[in-house]
């Protein structure tokens, strides 16, 4: 197995990996920025992630059997190992590594300050935009919570399916999470006209969700509404409020605005708590010592999100972020441990 490990390594096999996956990273990245901007349906991104996946196993077995030479891409058995230049190789894969990386931070970073800049003024005289506010959990159990912020997530993330609305963005509407400011300043602060906040409660299989819709100009309520439910059921809830939501600022929906709304998300109440376990922790890590364990662990809660919900595109995101970090650390050095490879090649295989 350890010669195996070395063959693996000479031939770049590692290496290839990680580039691949890094240039798929990106480029997802781009579809994803693309999408979003055309009201794409959820499957042309989820067709994306199958190319992807699809495609690692063939650069894995391509790396493997073919070498690059002076003369070109060679069958591996027919090159001289004196003559071989896979340290050279290697040593530009992982330039292109840093370079993707950097690429996609670049592009995270210009997506989020940015292109949300530019869309700010178009939000402050705007009728129909909303900023969903984190539900505030009314029950004591352990994960309350980490599922009262996956329900307001879900909320938020079905109101952005309708186009005639404009929705601020989680990082900006949860900033205002247990603070007590008055609605009309966080109003303005986000720039928005309406806020929705709400309570959820949890009680063995029963749960309780009260939301409203406030209209930050006068802070009247133009809609409310308590529902009690099995907690398996809170799908149908998050979805009931988003379409309550959309009614009452005059969005009229059209059968397929309410299927792409329906169909978004996480529909799983344990993949609701997993993932916001893993957010609140890769929240924490960054600036942090430790950073990089700490997003190891984090990444365990996005595993299980990705085993519960196999369909959501967020929790892989998430997960790939650790890798970026080790990535861009050994890269600068030029080589990787043995036990460095190994704990990266599970963590990609995974994320294939």
């Amino acid at each position: 197995m350890s010669q195996l490990f070395q063959e693996l390594k000479r031939r770049n096999v590692f290496r290839v990996a990680l580039a691949y996956l890094a240039a798929g990273w990106l480029g997802l990245q781009v579809v994803q920025l693309v999408l979003e901007s055309t009201s794409a349906p959820d499957w042309v991104m989820q067709v994306f992630l199958l190319a992807v996946a699809v495609g690692f196993p063939f650069a894995i077995l391509f790396a493997w059997a073919f070498e690059l030479t002076p003369e070109g891409i060679k069958r591996e058995k027919e090159v001289d190992r004196e003559n071989s230049i896979t340290r050279q190789t290697g040593r530009k894969l992982n330039r292109a590594i840093i370079v993707v990386l950097a690429a996609a931070v670049g592009i995270l970073l210009v997506d989020k300050f940015l292109l949300q800049e530019q869309s700010a003024p178009l939000q402050d005289n705007n009728d129909k935009s909303v900023a969903v506010l984190p539900f505030v959990a009314m029950s004591s159990g352990p994960d309350d919570e980490f599922f009262a912020d996956g329900l307001t997530e879900e909320i938020l993330n079905s109101l952005t399916r309708v186009p005639e609305l404009l929705v601020t963005a989680r990082t900006s509407a949860f900033h205002f999470k247990g603070k007590d400011d008055p609605i009309p300043d966080i109003a303005s602060a986000l720039g928005v006209a309406h806020v929705v906040e709400g309570s959820v409660r949890r009680s063995g299989d029963r749960l309780r969700v009260t939301a409203q819709l406030i209209r930050a100009a006068d802070g009247f309520h133009l809609w409310s509404e308590t529902y009690d439910h099995d907690s398996k059921d809170v799908f149908g809830v998050q979805t009931d409020i988003a379409e309550k939501i959309a009614s009452a600022l005059d969005v009229v929906l059209d059968e397929d605005q309410l299927q792409k709304m329906r169909s978004v998300g996480l529909q799983n109440p344990e993949a609701y708590v997993a993932f916001q376990k893993g957010i609140k922790m890769f929240d924490d890590s960054h600036g942090a010592q430790g950073q990089t364990d700490m997003l190891l662990d984090a990444n365990k809660w996005f595993e299980t999100t990705m085993s519960l919900a196999p369909d959501f595109p967020d929790a892989y995101s998430y997960h790939a972020d650790y890798f970026s970090h080790v990535l861009m650390d050994e890269a600068a050095d030029d080589h990787f441990s043995d036990e460095e490879l190994t704990a990266l090649m599970a963590g990609l295989d995974f994320q294939a």
